[in-house]
């Protein structure tokens, strides 16, 4: 009997590691096209690598990323899988705090529950760095009322992906990481009033946004990316290199680096194909240049 039971223990043990890893994997892929790195890296100075302190500026003030590592005193370490569930599908840390739309859980909310384990599994499976959080800097009446708690329960409309039978298994795909995983609305979309997304302007680009340009990627042919190809698109999402022949910079040149030419070819074209298929907005995004040491708008 005790042979048996040290047999089955054996045969087992190889299939439960198997299966670990193969999770991580997939959370690896997940923690790719979600450009977790980008966000919650302080790259500009010198920070450890998802040990947050991120700085990201906006109109209601600026916002700093967390510490994503596994650390248990300054990160992620003690949550379990309902806690990580909760924060990217309702927003709410383990405390019962609410998070502020700065963290994209506006889109994450659309991620399948299994995509969700498999990042919390990968995130686990990396070093901690311990680094505090450090507290957003915003104005008082932001402070002194639960601003990010009424926000959510107004605002906020949680829900998973659903996909679209009439659409092709490729623009599914495109779609689930565009909306969910990759949130290219979030930073795509002007806003209006307390951060609201402008429905009919979806994905066509905000004048500025933390100091910079973000441009249109609707397939409109004067604004847009009308004149891209399906081919054009993989390229640049492989390279960072436009259909004009220019390198992109600023923190899409990080989203680039980080996250999108990370990505399985199936994936991007995939997500080409999305892009490709939406309403065509016109909506001129005027790209800011600087030129004899001093910034002009084009």
């Amino acid at each position: 009997m005790l042979a048996r039971a040290l047999l089955a223990i054996v045969l087992v043990l190889p299939v439960q590691a198997n299966a670990k890893s193969d999770l991580v994997e997939q959370g690896r892929q997940v923690f790719l096209a979600s450009n977790c790195q980008t966000c919650h890296t302080d790259s500009d100075n010198g920070g450890l690598p998802l040990a947050g302190g991120r700085e990201l500026r906006s109109e209601f003030g600026t916002y700093y990323s967390p510490n994503i590592s596994p650390d248990r005193e300054t990160g992620i370490g003690n949550w379990s899988d309902e806690d990580f569930i909760r924060a990217m599908r309702e927003g709410i840390a383990p405390d019962g705090r609410y998070y502020y739309p700065s963290f994209p859980f506006t889109s994450y909310t659309k991620m399948r529950r299994a995509d969700m384990l498999a990042l919390k599994a990968y995130l686990f499976s990396l070093p901690p760095v311990k680094n505090q959080n450090r507290d957003h800097d915003l104005p008082l009446y932001m402070r002194i009322v639960p601003s990010a708690k009424i926000w959510n329960m107004r605002y906020f409309e949680p829900g998973e992906f659903k996909t679209d039978a009439g659409q092709s298994d490729e623009w599914n795909r495109g779609a689930y990481l565009s909306q969910a995983m990759g949130h290219c609305a979030e930073c795509h979309t002007p806003r209006k009033g307390l951060g609201i997304m402008i429905e009919d302007k979806r994905y066509a680009g905000v004048q500025e946004l933390d100091g910079e340009a973000v441009p249109n990627i609707t397939p409109h042919g004067r604004t847009g990316i009308g004149r891209w190809s399906i081919d054009d698109l993989v390229y640049f999402f492989q390279t960072g290199v436009t259909l004009s022949g220019d390198v992109t910079g600023g923190k899409m040149a990080g989203i680039v680096d980080d996250s999108l030419s990370q990505l399985p070819v199936s994936d991007q074209r995939a997500m080409a194909v999305y892009l490709k298929s939406l309403t065509p907005v016109d909506n001129e995004i005027r790209q800011k240049k600087k030129k004899r040491e001093k910034e002009e708008w084009e």
